[in-house]
């Protein structure tokens, strides 16, 4: 079984490297944004990209975290980005979205859009969710040692299969996989007989 290698840059030069190289994915956190050239290599590598939101564009991602309605904001964020992909020639089908947890965000910020998550399967792309270890977790949990949130990583793991994300983003593979495998199977559950079930 293969696995697919993502590079997270937003230089076009370190993409288009990597990529010779053997990466097979395209993760840039400023949606394309940072550097022109990236939607043109993209589009012509075909490659898949994933389009994060933050809202700083510059050299500070975090820059302008200010909202009057996150989840609205980054939803239509999403989208103009989506669009704009799709018109510069990569292949709707080739793209990811990323709501972009912590990145120029609060805590509430955080929350509103981990509540909100089914709504961007509207956007009609994968969604991708990278909340492992973030600092949210460590807000929520007494400060908890970026080392120590274990737990934390796993319940939000676990939270955005719940909305159907179809990407995770983790650190902790083989915890966040018998998560999966647990949540699989009490959603499995529920949809069938038990007496449809393999004994244990």
């Amino acid at each position: 079984m293969g696995a697919a290698i993502s590079v997270d840059s937003r230089r076009a030069g370190v993409l288009e490297a990597a990529l010779q190289a053997g990466a097979h994915i395209a993760n840039d956190v400023s949606a394309m944004r940072y550097d022109p050239r990236t939607s043109e290599l993209v589009a012509n590598t075909g490659c898949p990209v994933v389009l994060m939101h933050a809202p700083g564009a510059g050299d500070n991602l975090h820059e302008g975290g200010e909202y009057a309605s996150v989840v609205f904001e980054v939803f239509d964020f999403l989208k103009a980005v989506r669009e704009k992909a799709i018109i510069s020639g990569i292949a709707e089908d080739k793209i990811i979205l990323d709501p972009g947890i912590g990145f120029g965000k609060s805590l509430a910020d955080n929350l509103a859009l981990l509540n909100a998550l089914p709504l961007f399967h509207a956007l009609g792309s994968p969604l991708l969710l990278g909340v492992s270890r973030k600092r949210m977790i460590g807000a929520l949990s007494n400060e908890a040692d970026v080392l120590d949130r274990l737990g934390g990583s796993v319940t939000l793991a676990t939270r955005g299969m719940d909305a159907g994300v179809q990407i995770l983003r983790v650190h902790d593979v083989a915890e966040t996989v018998q998560a999966r495998n647990v949540w699989r199977g009490l959603r499995d559950g529920a949809l069938t007989d038990l007496a449809d079930l393999p004994a244990l």
